[in-house]
């Protein structure tokens, strides 16, 4: 094992394009790699690395052949996406080379995926990843190919015994626990906002995996309004346990930044200080239960200049091993960058200005009238006693 930490990267990701207006605006990955160059993380602590696309067969390890084959006659021809496919809908438009793009992105969670189990990595990064809404048969939620259930297949064709997909994006990661919902390898834990109030609709509580793979399925859903304190101590109230009872051989994380309180699509308040502290804690739990192996992904996140680039340059940075003080000033030739691409003013730091801190759940107690604890309780009830823990 090297020890050392890759950054999948080709800018023709940015490719991956939807057009004018539509909330993935793919300045927020060029604006991410420029920023984790302003720090220098390209020259030394990482390895910059551009995998190939994902190829066909590649590809059918999660999703299905006629849709494959929809997607390449929309790239090809955008006027004639098929909308049973979801594509060419409001939030999928169809885009000339749409097929080659989402390829790309996959190919890029593949090899982060291969480098990690093969040994070329401990830890590897791909911030233009964690499409999650993606279907086996369809696109949904601005995600066409499933890059995150696409990693996690290779892992296990490789010879993973189990993989822990941890999700903390806002939304919930429906594409993933679909495409394992019956395969016990596999766990899949999902933080977001609570489905009665956010798309896609689902992630409750209850849905905890198929027949034979009980338990294997969780979701936390969180009220519209959760702060920093709340996230946290969900995030502590259920994955480090699950993780520590699952033992993954490997660990693959989602870490969109449609969790902050500036995000324009959902309804909780967390800050990039927080969002930090769980990359920080995502890195902590591969060393402590799966032998440092790590792969972390981006995904949602539609406030594109002053959350997205500083949250996912955090991620990278403590995948490098060189973490970013929260208190740093961003770097001046970073914000012109941003004005001349946007005409906005960037952020003047690395920090929201958050010092994160939560109520552990087993030493802090339990409030029955507080949503929060609810939340987190409906959650371990329904499934650590699966894993041989008390709810």
């Amino acid at each position: 094992m090297s020890g050392r930490a890759q950054l999948m990267w080709d800018e023709a990701v940015t490719g991956y394009d939807f057009g004018p207006g539509h909330p993935m605006d793919p300045v927020r990955l060029a604006l991410t790699m420029r920023l984790v160059e302003a720090y220098g993380l390209d020259r030394g602590p990482l390895e910059v690395v551009a995998a190939a696309a994902a190829g066909h067969s590649m590809l059918r390890l999660v999703h299905r052949a006629d849709y494959l084959d929809a997607v390449r006659r929309a790239s090809a021809d955008p006027a004639s996406a098929d909308i049973s496919y979801g594509l060419g809908t409001v939030d999928d438009p169809a885009f000339a080379g749409m097929h080659e793009a989402s390829a790309l992105i996959a190919g890029q969670s593949v090899g982060a995926a291969e480098a990690v189990w093969g040994g070329a990595a401990l830890h590897a990064v791909n911030f233009a990843g964690g499409l999650h809404h993606a279907m086996p048969g369809g696109a949904a939620g601005f995600c066409v190919y499933n890059d995150a259930a696409l990693a996690i297949a290779r892992l296990l064709e490789l010879g993973a015994r189990r993989v822990a997909y941890v999700d903390v994006d806002v939304h919930h990661g429906d594409g993933v626990q679909a495409a394992f919902w019956d395969d016990p390898r596999v766990l899949t834990i999902s933080l977001h906002e609570h489905p009665r109030t956010l798309f896609p609709g689902t992630g409750w509580p209850t849905e905890t995996g198929g027949a034979g793979a009980e338990g294997s399925a969780v979701n936390v859903a969180l009220p519209a309004g959760t702060g920093d304190a709340g996230w946290l101590r969900a995030f502590h109230a259920v994955v480090p346990e699950l993780l520590g009872a699952f033992r993954p051989d490997v660990i693959v994380s989602q870490h969109g930044a449609d969790t902050h309180f500036d995000d324009p699509l959902a309804h909780l308040a967390v800050s990039v200080d927080a969002q930090r502290a769980v990359a920080v804690s995502c890195h902590e739990l591969a060393h402590e239960h799966a032998a440092g192996r790590w792969v972390a992904l981006g995904g949602g996140g539609y406030a594109v200049v002053d959350v997205v680039p500083r949250s996912w340059t955090h991620l990278t940075a403590i995948a490098a091993g060189r973490p970013i003080d929260p208190g740093t000033p961003v770097p001046e030739a970073w914000r012109h960058e941003v004005f001349r691409r946007t005409r906005q003013l960037a952020p003047q730091r690395m920090t929201d200005g958050r010092e994160p801190r939560w109520r552990d759940f087993a030493d802090g107690g339990y409030d029955p009238a507080d949503r929060l604890d609810q939340a987190v309780l409906a959650t371990r009830r329904a499934v650590f006693p699966a894993h041989g823990l008390l709810p």
